[in-house]
């Protein structure tokens, strides 16, 4: 909670580093970590300590098994180890472990050794073959509660290898009791290693995306039995068995679809009814399939059953069967006919009073409203990324733009947001080349519809979610979108949703920056001012040219806004573009609004006017105002030098007027009451002219008394 520069934090460091040191005297120290003690070789302290109990059950929590501290440890060591071990054990996991973070901040004095529980687990239960028989057991009898640590801490270092992952699945299906068990059992027991798999990484905090890969990738090696089981209950099983295995044969590559129908055919010595009918299942279309066959060969050539003389009479006949499939051989006449009867037979389900309530309620919340707007949602989505011909998709295309629209006014900004990414899809580098055209129509009328102006009446109450969502649909427009956010900015009112809009604005970077400068010559001044803010806010000396153009502007607010830009970028190039102005009509307005701005990065320039111009009558007020601002804005060397050289500069043929200005340059001298300022005024006390020396004395006396009264 302290930044790391806090007093506490240097003192308390300094305290570990000291005691680290008093430690290491004899040499390197390793201090071994127990769940609740630490110990030097084995020994435990001379006496009971809670601090070195919370500082073991701290290391222990983040799978420190031994801390090891060098002679050379420094503070910035210990501060990088605590900082580590601050963050959620969890969140060190998920990232890779305390090791990789502590390899990541690149010190060197302290040497951590983490703990591998699967390791340790799997030396406990007598190996890996003794966790996967008990694995394999639990699932058969399909109960993945009675599966102990050691068990599930192997599941979570298998998963990680798909060759290993896919030696257990063989395994599984090679087990006695899955070869009397049946087809639909082993396909059951398939599924509950995946889920309890998925279940044990998800709650080590490991990578469930890697997991569910290793598990496609080893669906190679079932047999075509197994792969229907699993089909089946993708069809027609609990909805949290036909959520995996979706997940799983969605992530099925060609090389792995390839690989199974090799390894079925260099099993069985050609392809089966059942293989043939799970690769209809795996790939239905004709095309696809017949690459894959094509590939499968090659695998299945470097099989043993590859070598044999009659692998290609034998292939050839599996290649038929496997792309001319059909179910009409595997479904019997008396099926067939009663699932023709099923189409003409309809059910009267109000007098069909045997279903639950429950169940009846499930079926209910199928057609509310929220899913007809959920299943309208998704059917447009679908549509758009199967359609291939232009002229449809583009009026598909124009009707998910009008929904896009309609969603935004309501504030589902998320929905809005997938819509509009759909369409703009089709013209990216990745999108579909022939459908790029019509996407650019549509983006276009998009862009110039009421989609953006919904979005800026969203944001002015829209979560950080909603923002997102938002910021999402205006990048995914590009440029085109620059504009209309620059003109809702401009006329705005709304602080949140001012901020988010600028903050998009800027989040497009380049693009950004190219477009905003072309708003300089839009027609509204508002407009040309958002420019301006952005342009600043954008910085560095590539907003300088636009600004510069800027200062020349018809409107005076542009004109003081531009000057303010630049004043605040402050870099040498924007000091010469002020210094340019200043021979130009524009001097009074700049010399204004520098005097205005009570910046410190005016006071160069406004020293500069205030030496280089003479003060004559036409200028003489200017320098009243430039000495009163350099009063305000405090010591400066730059205005101590000019402000001097103000005090003794005067023509004699205009008296009053160099007494006023002596007397403010005096004043601001005395207002600043810097030690600089003070010696410049008791200096012109004892060595100026008569008149210089009149008004300075004046003014130290009045610094003197004011001295007196502040005592």
């Amino acid at each position: 909670m302290y930044p790391g520069t806090h007093p506490a934090i240097a003192a308390a460091l300094s305290r570990v580093t000291s005691a680290g040191k008093r430690l290491t005297a004899g040499g390197d120290l390793t201090l071994g970590v127990h769940p609740n003690m630490l110990v030097v070789d084995g020994h435990p302290p001379a006496r009971p300590d809670a601090s070195i109990v919370e500082l073991a059950a701290l290391l222990h929590d983040h799978l420190v098994g031994e801390l090891r501290i060098t002679r050379d440890a420094e503070s910035a060591d210990w501060h990088s180890l605590l900082l580590i071990l601050a963050r959620a054990p969890e969140e060190l996991i998920q990232e890779g472990g305390v090791g990789k973070a502590w390899t990541e901040s690149g010190r060197s004095h302290l040497e951590i050794r983490e703990i591998d529980y699967a390791e340790v687990l799997r030396e406990r239960a007598g190996g890996e073959d003794a966790a996967w028989d008990r694995i394999i057991a639990c699932c058969l009898q399909g109960d993945s509660t009675t599966m102990d640590d050691a068990a599930l801490a192997s599941l979570v270092a298998t998963v990680s290898n798909p060759e290993r992952f896919a030696e257990l699945l063989d395994k599984l299906q090679k087990a006695p009791a899955a070869a009397t068990a049946g087809m639909g059992a082993t396909a059951a027991a398939v599924l509950q290693l995946l889920r309890t798999t998925l279940d044990a990484v998800m709650k080590r905090g490991a990578d469930t995306e890697q997991a569910l890969q290793t598990m496609a990738a080893s669906m190679s090696r079932l047999t075509p039995e197994t792969i229907l089981g699993v089909l089946a209950a993708r069809r027609g099983g609990s909805q949290e068995d036909a959520a995996l295995a979706s997940s799983v044969i969605e992530r099925m590559t060609d090389d792995t679809i390839s690989s199974f129908v090799a390894n079925a055919v260099a099993t069985d010595h050609g392809a089966t009814e059942r293989l043939a009918h799970a690769f209809e299942a795996l790939v239905p279309e004709m095309e696809r399939k017949e690459q894959l066959v094509d590939l499968a060969e090659e695998k299945a050539r470097e099989t043993d059953l590859g070598k044999e003389a009659t692998f290609d009479s034998m292939w050839q006949t599996a290649a038929e069967m496997l792309t001319s499939y059909s179910d009409k051989k595997f479904v019997s006449d008396e099926y067939a006919r009663e699932l023709s009867a099923a189409k003409t037979r309809g059910v009267d389900v109000e007098r069909t009073s045997d279903d639950p309530p429950e169940r009846v309620q499930q079926w209910l919340a199928t057609i509310d409203d929220t899913a007809i707007r959920e299943h309208d949602f998704n059917l447009v989505l679908d549509l758009l990324r199967i359609e291939e011909e232009p002229a449809q998709w583009e009026q598909i295309a124009l009707l998910v733009a009008a929904d896009a629209e309609h969603r935004a006014e309501r504030g589902e900004l998320n929905e809005a947001a997938a819509l509009a990414s759909a369409v703009l899809l089709e013209q990216q580098p990745h999108g579909r080349p022939r459908l790029a055209l019509a996407a650019a129509a549509v983006t276009d009328k998009l862009a110039a519809g009421s989609l953006i102006r919904h979005i800026v009446v969203q944001l002015r109450h829209a979560d950080d979610r909603g923002v997102a969502a938002a910021t999402k649909i205006c990048h995914s427009f590009g440029a085109a979108a620059v504009r209309p956010l620059a003109e809702a900015l401009a006329v705005e009112e709304n602080t949140h949703a001012i901020r988010a809009l600028r903050q998009i604005l800027l989040d497009f970077g380049a693009v950004g920056r190219s477009s905003v400068e072309q708003l300089k010559n839009a027609t509204s001044p508002a407009v040309r001012r958002t420019a301006i803010d952005l342009l600043r806010v954008f910085g560095g000396n590539e907003a300088l040219p636009e600004l510069e153009v800027l200062l020349g502007d018809s409107d005076q607010q542009v004109q003081r806004d531009a000057v303010r830009a630049i004043v605040q970028i402050g870099t040498e190039p924007a000091y010469a573009i002020l210094e340019r102005g200043l021979a130009t009509a524009s001097r009074e307005m700049i010399v204004q609004q520098l005097v205005a701005l009570r910046d410190n990065k005016a006071v160069p320039l406004l020293c500069q006017i205030l030496d280089s111009t003479p003060p004559s009558a036409a200028t003489a007020g200017t320098h009243l105002q430039i000495m009163e601002a350099l009063a305000t804005l405090g010591a400066h060397p730059a205005s101590t030098s000019s402000l001097k050289a103000a005090l003794y500069r005067g023509v004699w043929w205009a008296p009053k007027r160099t007494a006023a200005l002596r007397d403010s340059a005096a004043t601001a001298l005395m207002r600043i009451a810097s030690p600089d300022t003070t010696a410049v005024l008791e200096e012109a006390a004892r060595t100026g002219g008569r008149r210089v020396r009149v008004i300075a004395l004046a003014k130290t006396a009045a610094m003197a008394r004011r001295d007196r009264d502040r005592s």
